[in-house]
């Protein structure tokens, strides 16, 4: 492991402690990792929190909806907390149906009025909380795109990818669940009928057995947090000494981003760029793609995903430290959105997900500099048209 990539490091850049994971299990096809979700909340015995950007009220929804309206039921607490634009098309009656069942409801990021501006900033989080014992961290959201359920009898959704984490690092991402419930008129939060708070598991942040991960929360919900967010993304780039495998959904990059990843290949790094061939957002796509004859210019190999659409966020540095969540490289997650991440800092876990991209590599297409060149001008223009508008896309 490189020596510009430990706790002490990472700590200091982010400023925010280490946790242990005792376990963590990749999750990256659309359907199993719906399975395996729902099978876990499906066996909480006290507490499920979650926290996403869209919740559409569709099979997946639905389905959801069930089981944690059963849940509730048997006298499990489920609290859920989405984003007021991400999920603006789900219709009233299907939250009032589950605040019926007992379950608590709150809306994020709600339009004011008073303050119309302040929608611009959204929570784009993706978090699920189990017992504090087990927590779930990705980038899909809750609908049937990302479940597969449209074309379930291919077994696949939108290439997505997450991490469900054992052990003490899900009482720490239960405490920020629970900050962000308080911030948006949550009551408290209980877990039996005697009204008491959920009890605090003991915080150990020692790594002295094999079985204990490093894994760090990068959990932003303020201008201070996203500039954290951002220090520790530039760090992670300008300290990698080998390699960078960077997956994102949507790629508007800053000019300091495009200079932070020239001056890498400079240095020697191999930086490898993974994006979507199809975007659910075209215009986000073209702002990017304006950038990438630059890019390729510098040495940046760039790839397209040709399956279905890519909406993973993660980032591996030197084959050791990897980030993965909701985070995309572009100006609304990096500038305006509360976002939710895990570090993990473990050359076994790294690999993994080198194997990951190596296998979407497979899937996609290496974008050639003098072909690139050659792309039709109407593709040029609509590029050049919308690179304008990379801030706000």
């Amino acid at each position: 492991m490189g020596e510009t990539f430990t706790t002490h490091f990472i700590e200091k850049i982010f400023k925010n402690k280490f946790s242990t994971a005792s376990n963590i299990q990749l999750l990256w096809k659309g359907s199993e990792s719906f399975r395996i979700i729902f099978d876990a909340i499906k066996n909480a015995k006290k507490l499920v929190c979650i926290e996403f950007y869209i919740f559409r009220n569709d099979e997946t929804g639905r389905e959801l909806s069930e089981i944690l309206k059963q849940k509730s039921r048997e006298g499990i607490n489920v609290y859920i907390l989405f984003d007021h634009f991400g999920s603006f098309g789900t219709p009233r009656s299907f939250w009032k149906e589950m605040k019926m069942s007992g379950i608590k409801v709150r809306a994020s990021r709600p339009f004011k009025w008073t303050a119309p501006c302040h929608y611009v900033h959204r929570d784009h989080r993706k978090l699920i909380v189990i017992d504090t014992q087990k927590a779930f961290i990705g980038g899909l959201n809750i609908a049937n795109e990302y479940s597969g359920f449209h074309i379930r009898m291919k077994g696949t959704g939108w290439r997505d990818t997450g991490v469900m984490l054992e052990g003490l690092i899900a009482n720490i991402l239960f405490k920020t669940f629970r900050k962000s419930w308080y911030i948006w008129g949550g009551e408290e939060i209980i877990f039996n009928e005697a009204n008491k708070e959920y009890p605090a598991l003991l915080y150990n942040d020692s790594f002295d057995t094999p079985e204990k991960i490093p894994a760090i929360p990068i959990f932003v919900n303020s201008s201070r947090g996203r500039r954290s967010m951002r220090r520790l993304l530039y760090y992670s780039i300008n300290h990698s000494q080998k390699n960078i495998m960077l997956t994102t959904a949507y790629f508007t990059p800053s000019r300091r981003m495009l200079e932070t990843l020239e001056n890498a290949v400079r240095r020697g790094v191999r930086v490898k760029l993974l994006v979507p061939g199809k975007s659910d957002v075209p215009a986000a796509s073209y702002a990017g793609r304006a950038f990438f004859s630059r890019l390729l210019k510098a040495g940046v190999e760039i790839f397209t995903y040709m399956g279905e659409i890519l909406h993973a966020k993660s980032y591996i540095f030197d084959e050791c430290w990897s980030i993965i969540g909701s985070t995309n490289l572009d100006f609304q997650s990096l500038r305006y959105n509360d976002e939710g991440n895990v570090g993990i800092l473990n050359a076994e876990f790294a690999q993994r997900m080198t194997g990951i991209f190596e296998e979407d590599l497979t899937h996609s297409l290496k974008i050639d500099k003098e072909n690139w060149s050659k792309r039709p001008l109407s593709k040029k223009l609509k590029e050049h048209f919308f690179s304008f508008f990379r801030r706000r896309l």
